[in-house]
């Protein structure tokens, strides 16, 4: 396996073979209720306590089509700068699970309410497009439960019924690098919609994932393997490793690869048989009896991008025409909405540039070692900014500025008290240093005089003295400046 270029591909005896990934995404609606009922969503329940008669099947009930599930899927089809439908359909989606007591899933086929889209990867080499092909509404399914009883399996209704989007991405994905970035694109522009919260842990993000491979050069696409209800992007990545690998074997072998459906098991990291791929009319797919097909019109849509707020990519385009970032930089600040909203806080009244080597270095490197997200960060977005403040009108030197982060982490105290308390401002009295870098320079004198006749390297060894005795409160630039003048 190599990356030629940025090309992932799969060597055998001189022959290379591309990887070619397609995606579809489950991404749960954020709604307090479910897509026909009026169940709640909430997670964490008891099981059984959030099922409806709706949800549970019951002969005679119907379902009712929850409005706000409409308004955020068409949402994120405007994210995606996708086409939205004004007509689509719910079909019946028939199979057979222990934990869908209709015997069908209610789920759109040919006619869904969003069409073709695009998303924009940065990437290292560069920006790249994935198509994307459509987006359906259909409800989940219940859950089923192997390990409470030894010989019996239980089922948990409170998923059944609640609402997913199924963002189907185009094949254009070609290395588990780039499922990784798309996942998270996908993901912030849903978070900064509203739509989807994006919670892997909890079942709120999960895909099945299309893996093929053909000869490097080929058009011909290979016949495709779908790995089913991959819940990490880790998990997604070393999945596509596996099975890419075992369908080069296969035709290295002249066998041929069978078009199925998969399951990767974690522990033992690889992917095993679980059916035949149906294709569609093994669903006997037909529209709902009971639902109505679903007209949107434009004024409808027109209210809905009204209400679209900047996203991503224009967010980044204003981080680098406004505040100078990199693209890198920005790319990172832009990634979620929740660091987003954190740099803009701290940015309103401290130095940009000093704000993004805070925020993207130590508190970065803080929210790593605990395993927070930002939104939960210890230290406040008014309290960096003060700390950055301190650095910026040389109250404190960078060094300094350290300590006194850590000292903020617990309490998240007012970096203006701590260093008040602990007697840690800067030494920026001219005067006050001067008699300071006499005394270094009386006691250095062979010191000096090797600088003096060129050994320019001990320039450095003065500061480090004046910093030594101040006890690293001396301001640097000050320090530097009165070395110059007294060692001429």
């Amino acid at each position: 396996m190599t990356k030629d270029n940025h090309e992932f591909l799969i060597i055998r005896e001189g022959k290379s073979y591309e990887v070619v990934i397609g995606l579809e995404v489950h991404a749960q609606v954020t709604s307090n209720s479910k897509l026909f009922s009026c169940s709640s969503t909430k997670f964490g329940a008891e099981p059984n306590t959030q099922v409806s008669l709706v949800d549970a099947a019951f002969p005679g009930m119907l379902p009712v089509i929850n409005e706000f599930c409409i308004k955020q899927a068409i949402k994120t089809g405007i994210g995606l700068r996708a086409k939205i439908n004004n007509k689509s359909v719910f079909d019946r989606k028939n199979y057979f699970y222990a934990d869908l007591p209709q015997g069908y899933q209610i789920s759109q086929y040919k006619y869904p309410i969003v069409g073709e889209g695009k998303v924009i990867l940065d990437m290292p080499y560069g920006q790249k497009e994935i198509g994307i092909e459509r987006l359906h509404l259909e409800q989940d399914a219940g859950k089923s439960i192997h390990d409470i009883d030894p010989e019996n399996t239980m089922v948990d209704l409170n998923r059944s019924g609640v609402a997913l989007m199924e963002i189907v991405s185009k094949p254009d994905l070609s290395s588990p690098d780039e499922v990784n970035i798309y996942i998270k694109k996908l993901r912030s522009i849903m978070r900064y919609l509203g739509t989807c919260d994006g919670n892997m842990q909890e079942g709120s993000l999960r895909a099945d994932v299309n893996v093929s491979v053909k000869k490097k050069g080929e058009d011909k696409l290979g016949t495709r393997c779908e790995i089913k209800n991959v819940n990490s992007i880790k998990f997604m990545q070393m999945a596509i490793i596996y099975e890419a690998n075992r369908q080069v074997d296969l035709l290295e072998e002249g066998k041929n690869i069978d078009q199925e459906t998969r399951l990767f098991d974690t522990k033992k990291n690889e992917t095993r048989s679980m059916r035949t791929k149906e294709d569609a009319h093994d669903y006997r797919y037909f529209p709902d009896p009971d639902l109505l097909p679903l007209e949107v019109s434009d004024d409808f849509i027109d209210s809905i991008k009204s209400d679209i707020p900047e996203l991503p990519d224009e967010k980044k385009k204003r981080f680098i025409e406004k505040f100078k970032l990199t693209p890198y930089e920005a790319t990172i600040l832009v990634s979620d909405i929740e660091t987003s909203k954190y740099f803009e806080e701290v940015i309103k009244d401290s130095d940009v540039k000093l704000s993004t080597n805070w925020i993207t270095g130590e508190l970065f490197a803080l929210l790593n070692d605990r395993n927070l997200e930002i939104s939960n960060s210890p230290i406040s977005a008014k309290n960096l900014s003060k700390l950055i403040n301190l650095i910026k009108n040389g109250t404190i030197s960078g060094k300094i500025a350290k300590t006194v982060f850590e000292l903020m982490i617990d309490e998240d105290k007012d970096p203006e008290l701590i260093v008040n308390e602990k007697g840690l401002k800067q030494q920026s009295d001219p005067k006050e240093l001067e008699k300071l870098i006499d005394k270094i320079i009386e006691n250095n004198k062979e010191k000096v005089k090797e600088y003096i006749s060129g050994k320019d390297k001990l320039f450095g060894f003065f500061v480090g003295q004046a910093m030594k005795v101040s006890g690293g409160k001396a301001n640097p630039q000050l320090v530097n400046e009165i070395l110059k003048k007294k060692l001429k």
